[in-house]
């Protein structure tokens, strides 16, 4: 959505935030709707960078309305997923559907993460759990 402030416009994406839980080793986002190469283009150099900086590190993902990714984000996302398989200590899910729980039950066959998954009425305790050392 582009949005005119002054003589300018600025871009802003629904569908991909940063929550303020995201911190240190800690990469904490919300999501909803579908995800597009955009969203993946500010996501996904933040997370190497973290990476970088801390070696493994932990991910919230918020899932709110979540309808997956359009075609070419779901191929940057798998690829970035391939390459960095073994870079997250702890990932949680938190979700609404019975897809994305069977999703993040497919995810833990690709990664050696710690992985769980929550319903959105868990959603401090998934915070909790991930935040633990």
């Amino acid at each position: 959505m582009k949005l005119l402030v002054g003589n300018t416009y600025k871009i802003e994406c629904s569908m991909f935030q940063y929550l303020s839980e995201n911190a240190e080793d800690l990469v904490a986002i919300k999501t909803s709707e579908k995800l597009d190469k955009d969203d993946l283009g500010r996501l996904l150099p933040q997370l190497e960078e973290k990476i970088k900086q801390y070696g493994k590190i932990r991910f919230f993902w918020e899932m709110d309305a979540f309808e997956g990714w359009k075609p070419t984000a779901f191929l940057q996302e798998s690829l970035f997923d391939i390459k960095h398989l073994n870079d997250f200590y702890k990932i949680a899910i938190v979700g609404e559907k019975d897809w994305q729980e069977k999703l993040a039950d497919m995810m833990k066959h690709f990664s050696k993460a710690q992985l769980k998954y929550f319903n959105s009425s868990q959603r401090q305790e998934a915070l909790d759990w991930v935040k633990e050392k």
